[in-house]
C-alpha cells in the first residue's frame, strides 16, 4: 500500500496497513530550506521552490501526504491585502491595521485573483508535485475558509464585532466570501490536488460552539458539496463544543488542536468524522525530543486518532529529528501490537 492509497483507506475507514503520517497543514522548517536552497519569503511565491520545498515531507521525512500551502494569506494578497513577508526564519502575515473592505457590498474578486502571483504559485506547484509524484503520495491543497478569509479583509475585531451588531450583514459576508473559497478551491483540484484542508479559524479562543453553528455550519455543508476531493477542516484551538457540529458537515476529517483531549475528542464526534492530529507544536515538536513526540503519537493512536499528524503548520525552526520520530512512532505503535 502506497502513501496515498493510505490516506485515501483511512479517510474512507476502508482497511490498511498503518495509521498514515499527514501533513494537513504545513511541515516546512528552516533546515528543509537550507536543504533544498528554497527559503522564504521566495518559496511561498515561486513555484518551483515551493514544490521542492514541499515535497519533503515525503521524501525526507516519509510523510504519506505533501501539502505545499505552507501559510495562510496566498488568497489574501491576490485580493489586494497589504502584506508583510518577512523573511526565511517568519511567516508572512497579513497587515490588518488597514482592512480592505468593510462590509459586503465591497466585496469583489479580482479579474486576475488566480493568475496573481500568489495564488498561482500554489496552483502551479500543485501541478508540478503532481507530475512528480502522480499516484504515489496524496497532494494536499489548500484553501481558506470564509471566516478566516474574513478577518484578513476586514480585520479580526470590526468583523467579530459586526457578528454581535448585524448577524444578518456577517451571513452576506461569509456567503460572498465563499466563493474565493470554492474558486481557489476548485482551481488547485483541477491542477492535481487530491485533498483540500479548509482553515475556518472560528477557534474556541474567540467565539463559542454555538457561533460556528450559527454562522459555519450549513457553510460548510455547502463547501462540501461544491469541492469534490475529500476535505479536511482545521480549526486552531479549544474546539471540542463544536466537534458535535463539526461532524455533521461532511467533510472527511477534522484536523485538531492539542488543546483536545483526543479521547475526549473521538467520544465526541462518534465516528461521524475522522480526525487528524493533534501531535503539540510549540512545546512537544519544538523544545522536547524524539521520546516526548512518540508519546504523544502513542497517545492520539491509542484514542483512536485515524491520521496522525502536527496540530497546526510546525515551527519553522523544529528539529527534523522531531518529525522523524512521528512516523518511526506509528511504526513501533503497529509492531508493539503486531497488526493493524
Amino acid at each position: 500500500m502506497n502513501s496515498k492509497e493510505r490516506v485515501f483507506a483511512a479517510l474512507n475507514g476502508e482497511p490498511h496497513d498503518r495509521p498514515p503520517v499527514c501533513t494537513p497543514t504545513s511541515v516546512a522548517t528552516v533546515e528543509f530550506m537550507d536543504l533544498n536552497n528554497a527559503y522564504f519569503p521566495e518559496a511561498n511565491r515561486d513555484a518551483n521552490l515551493n514544490a521542492s520545498l514541499a515535497s519533503t515531507a515525503y521524501t525526507q521525512l516519509g510523510f504519506d501526504t505533501i501539502a505545499p500551502y505552507f501559510s495562510i494569506i496566498q488568497e489574501s494578497s491576490a485580493l489586494g491585502c497589504d502584506m508583510q513577508w518577512e523573511q526565511k526564519d517568519n511567516w508572512p502575515t497579513v497587515r490588518m491595521t488597514n482592512p480592505i473592505w468593510k462590509n459586503s457590498n465591497d466585496i469583489k474578486i479580482p479579474k486576475d485573483f488566480l493568475s496573481h502571483q500568489d495564488t498561482k504559485t500554489i496552483i502551479d506547484s500543485i501541478a508540478i508535485l503532481k507530475k512528480q509524484y502522480p499516484d504515489d503520495v496524496a497532494i494536499v491543497g489548500k484553501t481558506m475558509g470564509p471566516w478566516t478569509l474574513a478577518y484578513h479583509v476586514f480585520g479580526v475585531e470590526p468583523f467579530l464585532l459586526g457578528t454581535v451588531d448585524d448577524p444578518a450583514e456577517t451571513i452576506k459576508c461569509l456567503e460572498k466570501l465563499k466563493e474565493i473559497t470554492i474558486l481557489f478551491g476548485q482551481a488547485q483540484i483541477e491542477s492535481g490536488a487530491d485533498i483540500l484542508t479548509l482553515p475556518d479559524h472560528a477557534t474556541g479562543d474567540l467565539v463559542s460552539g454555538e457561533y460556528y453553528k450559527r454562522f459555519l455550519l450549513e457553510l460548510h455543508q455547502e463547501l462540501v458539496e461544491e469541492l469534490n476531493v475529500p476535505i479536511i477542516l482545521h480549526i486552531c484551538g479549544n474546539t471540542i463544543d463544536r466537534m458535535p457540529y463539526i461532524a455533521e458537515t461532511g467533510m472527511a476529517a477534522f484536523h485538531f488542536d492539542s488543546r483536545n483531549d483526543p479521547e475526549e475528542a473521538i467520544k465526541t464526534v462518534d465516528g461521524k468524522i475522522k480526525l487528524a492530529g493533534n501531535i503539540n507544536n510549540p512545546t512537544t515538536l519544538y523544545s522536547k525530543g524524539p521520546d516526548a513526540v512518540k508519546e504523544e503519537v502513542f497517545r492520539a493512536l491509542n484514542a483512536g486518532v485515524q491520521l496522525i499528524a502536527p496540530e497546526c503548520a510546525i515551527p519553522l525552526k523544529t528539529k527534523m529529528e522531531n518529525l522523524l520520530a512521528i512516523p518511526e512512532a506509528i511504526a513501533d505503535w503497529v509492531a508493539e501490537r503486531g497488526n493493524f
